[in-house]
């Protein structure tokens, strides 16, 4: 294979992802107020072409993905699963073979991990994921991105995380375990993160928190961090939602934290559910840097992938 792929943090590793950051801290810097489409001086990826294949719905991902491509000199093509045979049953692995003979990268946003581990072992050509149930990698590069230039310095950073255990979660505690800070979760019992990422990052040293408490994980913490309640393609129970309600994000609970901590949320959110409007709209709020910086950080993931960086 021409390229590395990106399924998960540990994929790249430590160092790896702080070269990924720094790289995308200098392009950004370098092209301050340039039009998006603009291509960033050396254009790294011309002639190189991204498919970027989506069996659930997306915005950010969607649109961060393509002007990444565009501003690293390259371009990219949208394969939808219910415009393309995928919709039809084709496997991942005969797509992959397939886009690799089309296209230089792959990235998939898809609910079955097992099919975007599927597509890399018969893909030509580095793949990324853009999104599974397990883990949403490429989300917490910017996530990270976005912290240190709030002037948050990642080891010994002390983050809280709010609501159900998802494959947001995942990345988060697989970004500690990578990065050296520490994890306080506050969420249900019986919605707890799958245990293995638990377990991987307490082995590398950061110590994770779970509790049921929510201002307790609040206490001191640097960055506050929710995702819907809901993921996309899971049933609204009523159930869950009520199980959620203690740990909306509102005033109160940013008031435990530190005074310059803030809040993420990688979008789109529920105002009302899982965060408040005045923690949404105030002044802790970075949530739009954080959406904006996926295009930032997933140029410079396109470049490790391609070995141009690191």
């Amino acid at each position: 294979m021409a390229g590395r792929h990106f399924l998960d943090l540990s994929d790249a590793g430590g160092d790896a992802v702080a070269a990924i950051i720094a790289d995308a801290l200098d392009r950004k810097k370098a092209r301050a107020d340039w039009p998006k489409g603009k291509a960033d001086a050396d254009a790294p990826m011309a002639g190189r072409v991204l498919a970027m294949v989506f069996e659930k719905n997306s915005t950010r991902t969607r649109v961060s993905f393509d002007i990444a491509m565009r501003q690293l000199g390259g371009t990219a093509i949208i394969v939808d699963a219910g415009t393309s045979q995928l919709g039809r049953g084709e496997s991942a692995a005969d797509t992959a073979r397939v886009l690799s003979r089309m296209a230089d990268a792959i990235m998939v946003r898809t609910d079955d991990h097992a099919k975007i581990e599927a597509m890399a072992r018969h893909a030509d050509v580095p793949v990324i994921n853009g999104l599974t149930d397990r883990s949403h990698p490429c989300q917490i590069v910017a996530d990270l991105l976005t912290a240190i230039e709030h002037e948050k310095a990642l080891p010994g950073l002390e983050v809280a995380w709010f609501g159900d255990g998802n494959n947001v979660l995942h990345s988060i505690l697989e970004a500690a375990a990578l990065m050296k800070f520490n994890v306080r979760i506050a969420t249900p019992r019986g919605y707890e993160p799958d245990a293995e990422f638990v377990e991987m990052a307490r082995a590398e040293g950061s110590t994770v928190t779970l509790t049921q408490d929510a201002r307790e994980a609040a206490a001191a913490a640097d960055v506050l961090v929710t995702d819907t309640w809901v993921s996309m393609g899971q049933a609204d129970t009523e159930e869950k939602l009520a199980a959620m309600q203690p740990y909306r994000v509102d005033a109160a609970l940013m008031a435990q934290a530190k005074s310059d901590a803030i809040f993420l949320h990688c979008l789109p959110a529920h105002v009302g559910d899982e965060v408040s409007e005045e923690v949404f709209e105030g002044p802790q709020s970075v949530v739009f840097d954080e959406a904006e910086n996926r295009i930032h950080a997933q140029k410079s993931v396109l470049l490790w992938c391609f070995g141009l960086l690191g």
